[in-house]
């Protein structure tokens, strides 16, 4: 059970982590010109032979934090049990998460070096919300098959635009998260530490 409930999600979060590892596109507005500016960033980190690794680690994180809003991401995955946490239980499991995410992109990033991303277009939900749509380009696929679809939800309503979920064909990441995590807690009686115990695992088995 070591990835047990989360193993959905890697499959999701795999594919999703390619949104770092494209070249920037032309864009319309600014969510489309955030996720294209910010592509490239990435990949010149992780790609960078001069940096040791715990540089790129950290240098990976501060851009990770950066593109994300991984504090409002970390409280979605909760859903109704973080109206019931503690503020102590809160901070913990936002720790917890935070490193996970880092620890799980940065693992996959080189996976995904060699692909590109294309700006597509975008659907605005409101003035400060939209889906940003992109295509993954992959120059050693010759099959045929069409590029992979992946989206950004991006909201500029927090001063500048940040990514607050990611979907590859169609499966939204968060809400994926979301609705393992609840299970698990539904499962344990609601425990936040148990899940940051899962969590924090899960983590340290990244490799």
């Amino acid at each position: 059970m070591r990835h047990g409930f989360l193993a959905p999600l890697i499959v999701c979060l795999t594919l999703g982590v390619s949104m770092l590892s494209g070249g920037a596109a032309q864009a319309a507005n600014p969510a489309e010109t955030f996720v294209a500016d910010n592509v490239q960033k990435g990949l010149t980190i992780l790609n960078d032979k001069h940096l040791s690794t715990s540089q790129r680690r950290s240098e990976f994180e501060t851009f990770l934090v950066s593109l994300t809003d991984l504090h409002r991401i970390a409280a979605f995955t909760l859903g109704q049990y973080k109206r019931t946490a503690s503020p102590a239980d809160l901070e913990a499991f936002d720790a917890a998460f935070r490193n996970y995410a880092v620890a799980f992109y940065q693992s996959y990033f080189a996976k995904y070096t060699g692909q590109t991303l294309k700006v597509t277009g975008s659907q605005a939900r409101a003035s400060d919300d939209f889906v940003v749509q992109t295509v993954m380009i992959d120059p050693n696929d010759h099959s045929g098959q069409p590029p992979l679809e992946v989206d950004f939800h991006v909201r500029t309503n927090t001063g500048k635009p940040v990514v607050v979920d990611v979907a590859v064909l169609g499966i939204w990441v968060s809400l994926t998260e979301q609705n393992q995590f609840t299970a698990f807690l539904g499962q344990n009686n609601g425990s936040i530490p148990l899940l940051i115990s899962h969590l924090n695992e899960l983590t340290k088995g990244i490799h």
